[in-house]
């Protein structure tokens, strides 16, 4: 919602009144106190046991985002880096990360402004938080690094310069509370979510397609079959195919074979798992959003800055990881409905083109949908099973979710691909059925697909029908 709708973010009062109850407190602290707290009055990582001077807390806290912002790689998808901001502003709207609202209020500006910093893909470890995607985030609060505004890249001081801001002046522990954290991770885990939602849903809808396309018996979508296995996922994945094709006349035809290849048989088992797993690892996220990640940690109600480790980001590298397979399996299971339907088998033509020989028809989307389902099966190795010591073994066991939030996000567009392969073909082997037709909310599907791909009556350039396929799913339906 709040990308989709372009909502504004702003904090409560409630979270202001927090946020400089806070930064008081730490004031106080320093001023009154000669104790050593990390991050604060000491260096970082392995440089923890070095003092600093009172008088240079400032210069530590840019110092630090500064030489932490060695991201490398492709830029972040402005949408991220958008959902990266609001996730930081709600991070520190709890009162327990010693900022200043002068801070808040300014990644609140940047973001409602559309003055997006560049962010790169590779830098970070996923423990220590996102250290240096983060750190790109905030170096326009300095004036410094390059951000996205008005569809052009500038210098961020040029864009401080447009709306008459002033570079932010850090106090004590404020550059480890915005670089500390896990929104790199956390925001590529939502956006990805939500392309997930979209494709978990599309990926029934053109499953229904080609169980009609198919000529396929619905008995294995019988209410009684899930009721006696009543995984979540399983049930309402088979109730929904029920509904896709209620009123289906090729449905209701008596069919000559007793059962379908599992592609088809068990599309509520396999889709469903994806679902069931969705549901979980929607939950590790929204309690992750509503989380305090930086350290150390405040608590001015109780006299205390604690140091731990709530930056770590292996919460969230597993379930990263356990999304990518689970959604990839949604690619896996569609191309073998694809090779099923050009196969020449049920009355369909070889290749679903009128005069196969002379014409290809559709035999090569099926080796391009092959080939990602392989690509798939290799980035879903996991990363988080996967760590390398860094700052001189201070920081010894890593997380990699960064790592698996990006190789996520390669998965997922992938999936998109080779659903959008296996609608193109269903609705072409649909039209073999004529003139039969499927149910009326399916019906409805095809003609809005065919005013974008018309029928493959001889061979054509494919790329162009399977670009316009993956821009018809890339809609909500």
């Amino acid at each position: 919602n709040l990308l989709a709708h372009n909502q504004l973010v702003s904090i409560t009062f409630d979270a202001h009144d927090r946020i400089t109850k806070c930064r008081n407190y730490l004031d106080e602290k320093l001023s009154n106190s000669d104790a050593l707290y990390y991050g604060i009055n000491t260096g970082f990582g392995f440089l923890q046991n070095v003092q600093i001077d009172k008088a240079q807390l400032q210069e530590l806290q840019s110092n630090l985002i500064k030489s932490h912002a060695c991201g490398m790689g492709e830029e972040v998808p402005k949408d991220i880096v958008k959902l990266m901001i609001a996730f930081k502003i709600k991070s520190l709207s709890y009162g327990h990360s010693g900022v200043q609202t002068d801070t808040v209020e300014r990644l609140m500006d940047m973001y409602n402004n559309d003055v997006l910093p560049v962010i790169y893909t590779q830098g970070s470890l996923g423990a220590s938080g996102d250290l240096a995607p983060l750190s790109h985030l905030s170096l326009p609060l300095l004036g410094l690094g390059e951000v996205h505004h008005g569809g052009v890249k500038m210098p961020a001081l040029e864009a401080l310069n447009k709306f008459d801001w002033k570079p932010i002046e850090l106090k004590s522990k404020e550059g480890l509370a915005l670089i500390n954290g896990t929104q790199f991770m956390t925001a590529y885990g939502l956006y990805n979510l939500v392309q997930c939602d979209r494709l978990i849903n599309w990926a029934n809808i053109i499953a229904a397609i080609s169980y009609d396309a198919f000529n396929c018996t619905t008995e294995p979508l019988h209410q009684n079959i899930h009721a006696i296995r009543a995984h979540n996922g399983q049930v309402t994945t088979a109730a929904t195919m029920r509904q896709l094709l209620s009123g289906s006349e090729i449905a209701a035809t008596k069919k000559s074979q007793v059962q379908d290849p599992y592609s088809f048989r068990c599309i509520p088992q396999v889709h469903g798992a994806t679902k069931d797993s969705f549901d979980y690892i929607l939950s590790v996220f929204i309690k992750e959003i509503n989380s305090v990640t930086d350290n150390p940690n405040i608590f001015p109600d109780d006299d205390l800055i604690l140091s731990g480790g709530n930056f770590h980001g292996q919460p969230l590298a597993i379930t990263l990881d356990f999304l990518a397979i689970a959604i990839s399996e949604l690619a896996s299971i569609s191309e073998r409905r694809t090779y099923q339907l050009i196969g020449g088998q049920r009355g369909l033509p070889a290749f679903l083109v009128s005069n196969p020989g002379l014409n290809s028809g559709l035999m090569i989307p099926q080796y391009t949908a092959a080939g990602i389902v392989s690509e798939n099966k290799q980035l879903c190795t996991p990363s988080s099973v996967d760590t390398i010591p860094s700052s001189n073994n201070q920081e010894d066991h890593v997380s990699m979710g960064a790592n698996a939030a990006t190789k996520c996000k390669r998965v997922i567009d992938n999936v998109e691909k080779v659903l959008a392969i296996e609608l193109l073909t269903a609705v072409q082997a649909l039209e073999f059925r004529r003139p039969l037709k499927t149910s009326p909310v399916l019906e409805e599907i095809v003609t809005a697909f065919r005013k974008k791909v018309s029928f493959n009556e001889a061979d054509r350039i494919l790329h162009d029908d399977m670009m316009k396929t993956v821009n018809f799913i890339r809609r909500p339906y």
